[in-house]
């Protein structure tokens, strides 16, 4: 009998041991699991460290206020039009053009930033927003006749590529009229101080002079592209300037 119990605590042992085992390595497996595909145990999807959801919003739905338009990724479809666009209550460079519109969430977030530059001595004015495909169509084309094509390139977006066709883009100047749309506008007071302040208001600086492989043009640095505070904040806090960057989508010069 004492043989029979010794053999008996023996294998209860062993037992214990086994379920020990399991459970270790499936906890081990499981956190190794979730580390590779980049979700938790609950199944929920893995945010970056800061906790922002970089699945928010579409980036090619062309309603989307993340949607990224590039040379890599046109608006689909390429003659889209916003359903909401409206002027917004700023001064604007030629009133009364279809240019001056942009959509309703553009149009409060500018309005607010030019109230606020205002108070600091900053004079800002709209100097183009909406652009249609078939203002393009035109825009693009004079650019081709008077510099080539692979210059126009670098200038101005092909029809269908353009991000003033989404309405989320404004092109700003002093209303002084200094430096108007020149690289240049980069240094003024106005220029320094959209650079400085846009991304409080749901904006970045789209092209600049350290990002022209990223994105594919020149600096502009009087052209803003809203992306709504929360991502244009976390962008700033984190030292990414472009779109493409941040989101990990490609862009460059050459056209899709």
């Amino acid at each position: 009998m004492a043989g029979m119990r010794k053999k008996v605590f023996i294998v209860l042992i062993v037992a214990v041991l086994a379920v020990a085992g399991y459970l270790a390595f499936h906890d081990n497996s499981s956190s190794i699991f979730s580390k590779k595909s980049g979700f938790s145990s609950s199944g929920s999807a893995a945010t970056n460290p800061s906790g922002f959801n970089k699945q928010q919003y579409s980036l090619t739905d062309p309603a989307s206020i993340w949607v990224v338009v590039n040379k890599q990724h046109p608006l689909n479809p390429k003659d889209y039009v916003p359903t909401d666009l409206v002027t917004p209550d700023v001064p604007l460079r030629v009133p009364g053009n279809a240019s001056m519109q942009l959509r309703q969430a553009t149009a409060s977030a500018l309005e607010q930033m030019f109230t606020a530059a205002k108070a600091q001595g900053v004079s800002l004015m709209l100097s183009s927003g909406y652009r249609s495909y078939a203002y393009q169509v035109n825009l693009y084309g004079g650019y081709v006749n008077t510099e080539g094509r692979a210059v126009a390139d670098t200038q101005s977006a092909r029809p269908g590529y353009s991000e003033h066709q989404t309405g989320f883009a404004a092109d700003i100047e002093p209303v002084s009229k200094n430096c108007e749309v020149a690289e240049c506008f980069g240094d003024t007071p106005e220029g320094k101080w959209l650079a400085a302040n846009a991304y409080k208001y749901g904006f970045i600086i789209r092209y600049t002079a350290a990002d022209q492989s990223i994105t594919g043009y020149e600096p502009e640095p009087w052209h803003i592209r809203y992306i709504g505070a929360a991502l244009s904040t976390e962008m700033h806090n984190t030292s990414v300037a472009t779109l493409e960057q941040f989101f990990d989508v490609s862009g460059g010069a050459v056209y899709n």
